[in-house]
């Protein structure tokens, strides 16, 4: 059964804004250009000049779209996990087994998470949410939370989801998540050295499917702990 789609309408957080433009390609336009500018330069170096340069825009015609660099941020954000949330379910039936499934979303997310992308964009949401929380909302909003309303909701309806005991879905689903970050997420998020081999990515998230399944299967064996052995 297909997951959930993503990205519906309901809760979704925003900044108010009363910009008045109605093109859909300027607006496209101007989203490529505060794309380069925000990943070059963060949030806080950003401005919205150099924004409206790189897109080839007047700054009248920028302020028509985005009245607010805020304005402008959320949007970003919401176009980012419009693009990159429905890759992590692109094949989360395909799998044989749950298991299979559950790779397959778990090697996905970890590989978004450690993206430049994603970690410029957090680094931008951590600094920015005493400030401008608006921004860290419409982040889980329509990331964290979109994931996990979509994982809750496959994982009630999978094949094989009979072979599950999973009392609170919503937060079995997080668990998930929480797993896939082992080990990578904060050290990639603080800049440390850390693998993110294809190799290693593939341990991390069998690993975190097998603590995952041994927790929440009815019956069965459980499965020993993977141990990750390097290619020579």
């Amino acid at each position: 059964m297909a997951a959930t789609p993503p990205f519906p309408d309901k809760d979704k957080a925003q900044v108010p804004s009363a910009a008045t433009g109605t093109s859909p390609a300027k607006r496209a336009q101007i989203l490529e250009g505060a794309a380069r500018i925000f990943a070059e330069h963060g949030y806080e170096g950003a401005s919205m000049s150099c924004i409206a340069r790189d897109a080839g825009v007047s700054k009248g015609t920028l302020y028509n779209y985005f009245d607010s660099k805020a304005v402008l941020f959320c949007a970003f954000i919401e176009q980012c996990t419009r693009e990159k949330l429905p890759l992590m379910f692109r094949r989360i039936d395909e799998g044989a087994t749950m298991a299979d499934s559950l790779e397959h979303v778990a090697r996905a997310l970890i590989e978004l998470i450690t993206s430049p992308l994603s970690l410029m964009l957090n680094r931008v949401i951590v600094s920015e949410a005493a400030t401008f929380p608006e921004l860290a909302k419409t982040f889980w909003a329509n990331g964290p939370q979109q994931a996990t309303s979509i994982l809750a909701a496959w994982l009630t309806r999978a094949p094989q989801s009979e072979l599950l005991d999973v009392p609170d879905p919503t937060f079995a689903a997080e668990q998930f998540y929480a797993l896939c970050q082992t080990h990578i997420a904060g050290r990639a998020r603080m800049q440390l050295p850390v693998d993110t081999s294809p190799a290693y990515i593939d341990f991390v998230a069998r690993s975190a499917v097998r603590v995952f399944l041994n927790t929440y299967q009815r019956s069965g064996p459980r499965q020993p702990p993977l141990a990750y052995v390097p290619d020579a």
